[in-house]
């Protein structure tokens, strides 16, 4: 290297990801057009956007590799793992040979030049251990491994120490995705929770309905926002926006454009100035019915543009995933029984999963395990049933409270390993975490999960919940919040009351944790362990009476509960559990 370039080059610890298509001479030899078409597609459709997702930057382009660095050995993995499922989804049917990446990724120190390219040893061993990954599967050094194992919820295999050339030392490798051909897998034995099971949804673009084409941007602006905000919901397909924007300024009916985009949903809108002031409107259709779900309005001025478009991205995303939740349960409940698959007993469960009711919980239970018999490989069957077994542990329903914790991390682990970027699967094993009282892991998930969709109303209520149990009740008041406001009318808005009443108890405003509790029991009658904490704050509130009333409609529902089994099924703080148990006391419950 000459003197200038040691002048120009800097130096720095990166995490390094190197890729290449596999078997690219041979496709290219059968096909050379076809193939530098595909592989220019894939670039600009998944590995670009996904690189600038996970915060890296793209050094360069190999033929048929690439090479790029992260400051985050963290956000590497989860990119690499980001990259291998969307290439497998999107070769998923191709009649020709699929594409197929094989990704190592290393930590350690690189030469910079000026024009951006990279060097040294930290490089060199990515793609050293690029070449070991199977087809499909990520190999990574011992020092990644050392970073990400308990950040997050993979499997990695132990593939022991190897020998890379010029490399002078022994590099311990883990793997990770052990890489399958889809070609070799049979329909039959495809997951039945596959892509196509999702709803799917299609955002049009929105109408300008002034001649003032500052409004068009506008309008396609907030458009992409939804799409992009929507595309975190592992539990929807999005139709892309380069299809439905075909449909810009045609009149064609939303049954026919269902067909066409084969979309279950469609969320279309408008907008209108007058003067200063700006109305946005939106409305979400069942493609095949034309029926509307849900449709709402939304008023602005146009010097909070800006705040008005984050503001209108953030009440339509909250709103849809309810909408499309409620509609999924009634398409599955006018199914013949004989006829449902995993995915619609699935379906079936959820308004009993929210419920939060003892019988609920049973019949919740009954069909999450039908469906899992149906697919045990089921992600979001798997995650809903350690749900189920949290709250049997919670509301004190669980008979045998080490085995329901041992099943309830074990189901939601399985889950996530599976469905590592689902939000609401990272959101459940955050809940088991805090249930088995692992708060610092708990904390990790959840904050992962709101990563992945700051828009999920029950991640911020979990992670409301996970605070009040740290013993922020601030900060816990401030999440719940969160959640009410994304979601106003989810089956789960009395739980968000709930925790806001638990934080004021926390902070030892008895007054205010009674009234939010009453609000919660008011919305939920049903709820009966409310009175587990409502009566201990009316009893520290000086409420004797109302206490003693509270511990009776306790003692109804729950024969023989004491208060050392109220104490064993909560998380909260020691002092806040003595508090707890002295606010029982004083209301007249059994030790």
């Amino acid at each position: 290297m000459s003197s200038s370039s040691d002048q120009t080059a800097q130096r720095r610890l990166a995490a390094v990801l190197a890729a290449d298509v596999v078997g690219y001479s041979d496709l290219m030899s059968k096909d050379e057009e076809g193939t530098l078409a595909r592989l220019r597609d894939l670039r600009r459709q998944v590995i670009e956007p996904r690189i600038r997702i996970h915060h890296g930057r793209l050094v360069k382009t190999i033929g048929d590799g690439f090479l790029c660095e992260f400051s985050s050995p963290v956000e590497a993995v989860r990119c690499a793992v980001d990259l291998q499922e969307t290439v497998s989804q999107v070769s998923d049917g191709e009649i020709i040979k699929p594409l197929q990446l094989r990704i190592g990724i290393n930590l350690g120190d690189i030469i910079i030049e000026e024009d951006g390219d990279i060097f040294g040893d930290g490089v060199n061993i990515a793609s050293r251990l690029q070449k070991m990954a199977l087809p499909g599967g990520i190999c990574l050094s011992g020092k990644v491994h050392e970073e990400v194992r308990d950040k997050l919820p993979y499997q990695f295999e132990d593939h022991g120490e190897h020998r890379f050339k010029n490399i002078g030392r022994l590099i311990k490798v883990y793997c990770l995705l052990a890489g399958l051909d889809p070609s070799t897998i049979s329909s039959e034995a495809r997951p039945a929770s596959s892509l196509r099971d999702r709803p799917s949804i299609a955002v049009l673009p929105f109408v300008n309905l002034t001649n003032d084409p500052e409004q068009e941007y506008f309008a396609d602006g907030i458009v992409e926002d939804i799409i992009a905000a929507l595309s975190r919901f592992r539990s929807v397909f999005v139709i892309a926006r380069n299809s439905t924007f075909t449909y810009k300024g045609r009149n064609v009916g939303v049954p026919q454009i269902g067909r066409e985009l084969g979309a279950r949903y469609v969320l279309e809108g408008s907008v209108r100035r007058s003067g200063e002031r700006i109305r946005i409107t939106a409305q979400l259709v069942d493609a095949a019915s034309g029926v509307h779900l849900w449709a709402e309005h939304y008023d602005g001025v146009m010097a909070d543009v800006f705040d008005l478009q984050d503001r209108i991205t953030t009440s339509v995303v909250g709103s849809i995933q309810p909408s499309i939740r409620a509609a999924e349960i009634e398409r599955a409940r006018r199914k013949r029984p004989e006829s449902l698959d995993a995915y619609d007993l699935v379906m079936r469960s959820l308004p009993y999963v929210w419920a939060l009711e003892f019988e609920a919980n049973k019949e919740a239970t009954r069909l999450i395990d039908k469906a899992l018999l149906l697919d045990p490989g089921y992600p979001l069957a798997l995650s809903l049933a350690a749900w189920c077994r949290g709250q049997r542990i919670v509301y004190n329903w669980s008979k045998n409270v080490q085995e329901d914790k041992r099943e309830t991390l074990r189901q939601a682990q399985a889950a996530a390993a599976i469905a590592h970027d689902d939000p609401f699967i990272l959101t459940v094993l955050g809940a088991a975490l805090t249930i088995t009282r692992e708060y610092q892991r708990a904390e990790s998930m959840l904050e992962r999960s709101l990563t992945l969709d700051p828009n999920s109303a029950w991640a911020w209520n979990r992670s409301g919940w996970l605070h009040n149990y740290q013993h922020d009740p601030e900060v816990a008041i401030q999440h719940f919040e969160r959640s009410l406001r994304l979601s106003p009318y989810d089956p789960m808005a009395f739980n968000c009351d709930m925790g806001i009443g638990c934080a004021h108890f926390i902070a030892k405003r008895y007054d205010q944790a009674a009234q939010w509790q009453e609000k919660g029991l008011m919305a939920k009658p049903s709820a009966a362990w409310i009175h587990r904490t409502l009566a201990p704050s009316y009893a520290l509130a000086g409420d004797l009476d109302k206490g003693r009333d509270s511990v009776g409609e306790l003692v109804k529902n729950y024969p023989g509960i004491t208060i050392s089994d109220i104490i064993a099924a909560m998380a909260f703080s020691k002092e806040a559990m003595s508090r707890f148990a002295e606010g029982l006391r004083l209301a007249g419950l059994a030790e």
